[in-house]
């Protein structure tokens, strides 16, 4: 197995890529009690075009494909369900599909390997009928319903339209009810046999185990399948430009909601530069602080002008072919919000960046990345998710140091541009 060490966190990772391709991550906590286990397929709701290794023609699917799969893989054929037998384990199972990747987890403190045996066994045996694909419609289909009307969703999703005209990051991950009217079980299992492919797959474990037996336990719970080799992915064409630089929706909520979007350059989205990445994260976190962190002065005077009840939540978010920034929070009057901070965004380019504030942050924001180590679910969801990315976590802790305000100052000037900025307003 390779070795990855952060003398930083006197942290490790074994891992192991088997034959199959899959790629195992065990990350040993030493006298930790909670294990975690998480086993994620590179298949998430952008996958929607795309070409299956070994054949030339492009397969195009319905909107919501993953996130119809991510439900029906817990129904097994002997007409059980492995979410509730996980339950009655006394594990905390749970499973999720995001724009890039697919998820499937439980936590604990015992039956460890029963609940491993539960979840490797569903994972690896998909049970699809012409019935009980049906049945899901109308259950996922009441999801949607009820997203529709949830104001914290759809503040998110709106932002997404007003920014991207052709990604599929624009699209709602559960599909609509129109486009999973038209799944059926052979487009499940198409999907399923391309993306849950070992070759596709990571399986992250944290806890307190020794790589080499728990690794063996992964190997015995596999069944035969072959590497496939790559798939190929087809994203449509998306403009540098936003679509929209407003947008607003009427729903029921106790004060407005917001969320300003900064949309990324595209040809500078790529995830073949792993270090330059990293290193451009940090530093919008590092800005996004500075502008409107709790210790920000445009923080300090919206607070007092009852602009901003509390900090609002900062995001960089990104994938293949997309990224960007992601401010979303309450206030009673988000539009002068959306004006103070263009006006801070412009201010600080001219002014530059002040040296102190930019050291407290930075040592603020490495803390945040040593604490999240500390915890099993913690470490384990960040390492797969880096992982389908290209990314090792612990790239970040070597990277930070790396980031300067000459280097600052250059993200500021590239990203924060006004005319791919937008807001997305939800309220009464």
């Amino acid at each position: 197995m390779q070795v990855i060490e952060n003398l930083k966190v006197k942290e490790k990772v074994y891992i192991e890529k088997l034959d199959n391709g899959l790629t195992v991550m065990i990350i040993p906590k030493s006298g930790v009690q909670k294990k975690y286990m998480i086993w994620g397929t590179n298949y998430g709701s952008n996958d929607n075009k795309f070409i299956v290794p070994g054949e030339n023609k492009e397969t195009e699917v319905p909107n919501g494909v993953a996130h119809f799969l991510e439900h029906k893989l817990f129904e097994q054929e002997n007409g059980t369900n492995s979410l509730d037998v996980l339950t009655s384990l006394g594990v905390n199972a749970n499973a999720y599909t995001t724009n890039n990747h697919t998820a499937y987890l439980f936590e604990c403190t015992d039956n460890f390997y029963e609940a491993m045996d539960e979840l490797m066994d569903y994972v690896q045996h998909p049970y699809f009928t012409d019935e009980n694909v049906d049945k899901e419609k109308g259950i996922i289909g009441q999801e949607i319903m009820m997203y529709d009307d949830y104001p914290d969703w759809r503040v998110y999703l709106n932002v997404m339209q007003a920014m991207y005209h052709n990604h599929p990051i624009k699209i709602d991950i559960t599909g609509s009810i129109e486009t999973i009217n038209k799944i059926d079980k052979e487009i499940l299992y198409k999907c399923y046999n391309t993306f849950y492919n070992p070759s596709n797959m990571a399986l992250v474990i944290a806890g307190d185990f020794q790589p080499e037996e728990i690794l063996e336990e992964v190997k015995k719970r596999l069944i035969e399948k072959t590497n496939q080799g790559e798939i190929k992915r087809i994203y449509p064409e998306e403009p540098e430009s936003i679509v929209q630089e407003k947008i607003e929706q009427k729903l029921e909520v106790s004060q407005p909601l917001y969320t300003i979007g900064i949309k990324d350059s595209r040809e500078k989205c790529t995830l073949e530069n792993k270090n330059e990445i990293v290193k451009k994260h940090l530093s919008i976190e590092i800005l996004l602080n500075l502008l409107i962190g709790r210790s920000s002065e445009l923080y300090k005077k919206l607070y007092k002008e009852g602009i901003l009840f509390g900090q609002p939540s900062l995001d960089y978010e990104f994938g293949k072919n997309y990224a960007h920034i992601l401010i979303t929070g309450q206030s009673p009057n988000p539009e002068k919000l959306y004006t103070n901070f263009k006006a801070e965004v412009k201010n600080m380019k001219e002014k530059g960046i002040n040296e102190h504030d930019f050291e407290r942050i930075k040592k603020m924001i490495y803390g945040g990345y040593i604490k999240e180590y500390n915890d099993v679910e913690d470490i384990a969801r960040i390492f797969l998710s880096d992982y389908f990315k290209g990314i090792n976590s612990f790239d970040y802790l070597e990277e930070i140091d790396g980031v300067n305000i000459e280097y600052l100052n250059q993200v500021l000037q590239d990203v924060f541009k006004e005319e791919k900025m937008v807001i997305s307003i939800v309220k009464n």
